[in-house]
C-alpha cells in the first residue's frame, strides 16, 4: 500500500535528523494546506459586498465595476498552465509560499488610491489564486497517495468555509475597523501572511530532504520518478475532465453574479433574496465535503458525476418555473451540486493521473480551460438578460449546459488514468 514520504520506512539511507521529523509532522502539513486552501476564496467572496462602494469610491460603470470579479477569474485561466513549469523547476512548497506572499501583496495592492492599482491588484490575485489551485492537487496526490479523494474534499471545503466567512464579515469588518472598504478587503492580508508562516515547515523540510538526497540516492515516495503526461491536450479524457470544471464553474459564476438580482427582479425583497443566496453557499461546504469523500470509495464516478448535473438542472429549472416560491429548495439543491461539482472536480485530477506531476499536469489544463469558460459566464447572462429583456433565455441556456456537464461527467468519471 502506498504511503507518505513521512510515514515510508527507508532503510538504505540515514536516519532523518529530528528537526526534519519533526517538520514532517503530518498536523503542520493538515494545518497548511487548510489555511493555504482558507485563501483561496476569501479575497474574491469578500469584495462582491463591497463593489457599490468601490464604485462610487471611483466613478466606475457598472461594467467597469464587474470587471473587479471577473478579471481576477480570467486570469486564473491564464495563470493555470504556467505552474507546472515552476513546480518542476522551484518544488512545490516553495511555489504555494510564494504564491501565497503574492496573493496578500495583491490584496493589499488592489485597495490602494487607484483605478490602475484596482484591478492590477486584481490580476495578480487571480494569477496567484491560479498557482495555488494547479499546486494543490498535485501536493495531496504526493502526501495523501490513499487518502486523496478524502484530503481533496477536506481542502475544498476549506475554501468555501473561506469564502463563506470572508462574505459574511466584510462589511462588519468594515465599521470595526472604521477605514471603509479599503481596509477591510486589505485585512485578507493578514490571513495570507498567517498561511505563508503555517507553511513554512513544509518549504524547510524539502530543503532537507534535498540535502539529503544530494548525498544518497533517493529512495522515498518524493523522490521517485514522476514523469508528466505526454500529450494531455489531445486527451479525450483530459478535456471531459476540463469541460465537467469548467461549464460547472460557468454555471456557479452565473449565479454568483446574478441570483440575488433574479430573484428580486421576480418581486422577492432584497434582503430576503441575499439571504437565499448566503443559505446557497452555506449548503455548498457540505457538498464540497461529502462528494470527494464518495467518489474516493467508487471505482467509476459516472453516477456521481450525472447526480451533480442533474441536481444542476433541477435547481435552475425551479428558478425559471418558480423562482419566489420555489427560492429556498432551488437554493438548496443549487448548494448542493455546485459545492460537490467542485469537490468532484477536483477529486477527478487526484483519481485520473498516476502521479503527482501529472496531477499538477491536468490540474493545469483543466483549471486553464475552467476559469477562462467561467469568466465569460457573468457577462454573457447579463447580456442576454439586457438583449431579451428576462431571464428566461440565459436560464433556459444555463439548463443546456447543465446537460453537457452530464455527458462530460460520464466520460470524466470513468475508471481509466492518464
Amino acid at each position: 500500500m502506498a504511503v507518505t514520504r513521512a510515514q515510508q520506512p527507508v532503510a538504505t539511507t540515514p536516519a532523518p535528523l529530528p528537526v526534519r521529523a519533526r517538520l514532517a509532522h503530518p498536523l503542520l502539513l493538515l494545518v497548511g494546506i487548510m489555511l493555504v486552501a482558507a485563501n483561496m476564496r476569501a479575497c474574491l467572496a469578500a469584495v462582491s459586498p463591497m463593489v457599490g462602494e468601490i464604485q462610487r469610491t471611483f466613478g466606475l460603470s457598472s461594467t467597469a465595476a464587474g470587471l473587479i470579479t471577473t478579471v481576477p477569474v480570467l486570469f486564473q485561466g491564464v495563470g493555470a498552465p504556467l505552474t507546472p513549469r515552476l513546480t518542476r523547476r522551484f518544488g512545490v512548497e516553495r511555489v504555494v509560499l510564494g504564491a501565497v506572499l503574492v496573493l496578500g501583496a495583491g490584496v493589499l495592492l488592489r485597495v490602494l488610491p487607484s483605478v490602475a492599482a484596482l484591478y492590477a491588484g486584481c490580476v495578480v490575485i487571480g494569477v496567484a489564486i491560479a498557482v495555488l489551485n494547479v499546486s494543490m492537487p498535485g501536493l495531496v496526490k504526493r502526501e495523501f497517495p490513499d487518502r486523496a479523494a478524502t484530503m481533496t474534499g477536506v481542502y475544498s471545503t476549506t475554501m468555501l468555509v473561506g469564502a463563506t466567512l470572508a462574505a459574511g464579515t466584510s462589511v462588519p469588518l468594515e465599521h470595526a475597523l472604521g477605514g471603509g472598504w479599503q481596509a477591510s478587503l486589505g485585512a485578507w492580508s493578514l490571513l495570507a501572511l498567517i498561511a505563508a508562516v503555517a507553511w513554512l515547515p513544509q518549504v524547510l523540510r524539502a530543503r532537507q530532504e534535498r540535502r539529503q538526497q544530494g548525498a544518497v540516492a533517493a529512495t522515498t515516495a518524493a523522490a521517485a520518478p514522476s514523469k508528466p503526461i505526454e500529450g494531455i491536450w489531445s486527451s479525450p479524457l483530459a478535456w471531459q475532465i476540463s469541460l465537467f470544471m469548467g461549464i460547472s464553474s460557468l454555471l456557479v459564476y452565473i449565479l454568483v453574479a446574478w441570483m440575488p438580482t433574479i430573484l428580486a427582479d421576480h418581486g422577492m425583497d432584497r434582503s430576503q433574496a441575499g439571504l437565499v443566496f448566503a443559505f446557497s453557499n452555506l449548503v455548498q461546504v457540505a457538498g464540497a465535503f461529502l462528494v470527494p469523500l464518495m467518489a474516493g470509495r467508487m471505482t467509476s464516478q459516472r453516477a456521481l458525476a450525472v447526480t451533480m448535473a442533474s441536481l444542476n438542472g433541477l435547481g435552475i429549472a425551479l428558478l425559471l418555473i418558480a423562482p419566489v416560491s420555489g427560492a429556498w429548495v432551488s437554493a438548496a439543491i443549487l448548494g448542493v451540486a455546485q459545492g460537490g461539482s467542485l469537490g468532484l472536480g477536483l477529486a477527478f485530477i487526484v483519481l485520473r493521473t498516476r502521479n503527482a506531476a501529472g496531477a499538477a499536469q491536468l490540474g493545469g489544463m483543466s483549471q486553464a480551460v475552467g476559469y477562462i469558460v467561467a469568466a465569460a459566464g457573468p457577462v454573457g447572462a447579463g447580456a442576454l438578460r439586457q438583449l431579451t429583456g428576462s431571464w428566461d433565455t440565459p436560464l433556459m441556456l444555463m439548463l443546456v449546459l447543465a446537460l453537457v456537464v452530464g455527458a462530460a461527467g460520464w466520460g470524466a468519471g470513468r475508471n481509466r488514468t492518464l
